[in-house]
């Protein structure tokens, strides 16, 4: 007899009628996903500690940001997920997304920029912590609780950057006659086609 916790909370009775018995047991099919979620997160390790990869790659692969006259400059320095507010049937209960807060430190250095060598040196460094947001958290079960309701992570294909051509093979035109489209796919930003029937 196995118990299992319903919806509301309470255990129901679950029985077992089958007359073959248990050969394998079941792999965890949804491990991979949560191992890719928790390594991207680095919510163990400590600042130090962490690769340069998942959201610390995120964030050095943004900054430092400098403005146009390059007088300041914007760097990161760590980031840190709290604990969440509310635990997984909380946020289900009130219509809540589960989700840590992120707060992430920067340090802004302000240069002096002598106009005549055109040398920088540094005016003033300033080093605070920024709340930049909730971070939504993986469930035990492989899911996110977004305004209370679970929702899962569908995997999609990621068409390859590059530059493709085609044509649609004489099939658009009456008379026959080729249309010819090339498509840019950069590695970040918006797609841009090309058709021309020349």
């Amino acid at each position: 007899m196995n118990t299992a916790l319903s919806f509301t909370g309470r255990k129901r009775v679950r029985k077992d009628f089958g007359r073959i018995p248990t050969i394998a047991s079941m792999p965890n099919l949804i491990e991979v996903q949560k191992n890719s979620y928790e390594y991207f997160l680095q919510k163990g390790l400590g600042p130090d500690e962490r690769p340069d990869s998942g959201l610390q790659a995120v964030f050095k692969s943004v900054f430092p940001i400098a403005d146009f006259s390059e007088s300041s400059s914007l760097e990161f320095v760590k980031y840190e997920l709290e604990a969440p507010k509310y635990d997984v049937e909380e946020c289900q209960q009130r219509g809540m997304t589960y989700a840590a807060p992120l707060k992430v430190t920067l340090r802004l250095i302000v240069f002096e920029v002598d106009e005549d060598t055109g040398s920088k040196s540094v005016l003033d460094i300033k080093e605070q912590d920024v709340y930049m947001g909730d971070m939504p958290l993986m469930t035990d079960n492989g899911t996110f609780v977004i305004n209370g309701t679970e929702r899962v992570i569908v995997s999609q294909m990621h068409r390859s950057p590059g530059v493709f051509f085609d044509h649609d093979k004489g099939k658009t035109h009456s008379s026959g006659k080729y249309l010819f489209a090339a498509r840019i796919i950069p590695y970040r930003g918006s797609w841009l086609d090309f058709e021309f029937d020349a």
